[in-house]
């Protein structure tokens, strides 16, 4: 996603415009267009700068979108919402998923982690997802805490592998649970 075409940054740019077509058309004593872009301008850009301040880009999607239409349709609808809530821009938060974490005990409010990216897969035929976070703060001794609260905690019958790929990050695997098969015996 392109991060110079976020809401934050096209209100911005809208309010600096205004705002510079009312300055130019005030020096230039054209009063009908400088009072109303003027003083729209200006609130519109200063709101444009506020969202900006509190702005938090999507996780990076590594798989196109199309790739797993058919599997996302197929499986749990948590799955698939919990991905388009990660691929948007969000404001007034810390990071993705910050009340996740706040209620899983992965939150740390100096030095929260950080989803980094998010990754459609299907193995052994079921759907699942891969998010990689910054650790920041949070330990690995934490992560694995969670670990079984973590596959249930996003949808139900999933179950949550965990992996660092390097140092400060980890791989949060969500897969559903693989059924046991009780054979039958046959009398």
């Amino acid at each position: 996603m392109n991060k110079l075409l976020s809401p934050a940054n096209l209100i911005t740019i809208g309010g600096a415009t205004l705002s510079l077509i009312g300055l130019t058309a005030y020096f230039t004593d054209a009063t009908n267009l400088s009072v109303p872009t003027f003083f729209y301008g200006v609130p519109i850009f200063l709101i444009g700068i506020s969202l900006k301040t509190t702005e938090v880009p999507p996780a990076l999607r590594v798989v196109p979108q199309n790739k797993f239409a058919s599997e996302r349709a197929q499986a749990s609808e948590e799955l698939g919402q919990l991905v388009k809530d990660v691929t948007r821009w969000r404001y007034g938060q810390s990071c993705q998923l910050e009340a996740s974490l706040r209620v899983l005990k992965l939150w740390d409010i100096d030095n929260p982690p950080q989803l980094l990216e998010i990754e459609e897969l299907v193995k052994d035929g079921n759907y699942g997802i891969r998010m990689r976070f910054e650790m920041a703060a949070v330990s690995l001794e934490r992560w694995n805490n969670q670990k079984e609260r973590l596959g249930r905690f996003f949808a139900k019958g999933l179950s949550a592998e965990l992996y660092c790929p390097t140092p400060n990050e980890l791989d949060l695997t969500l897969l559903p649970q693989k059924q046991e098969e009780n054979p039958q015996e046959n009398e």
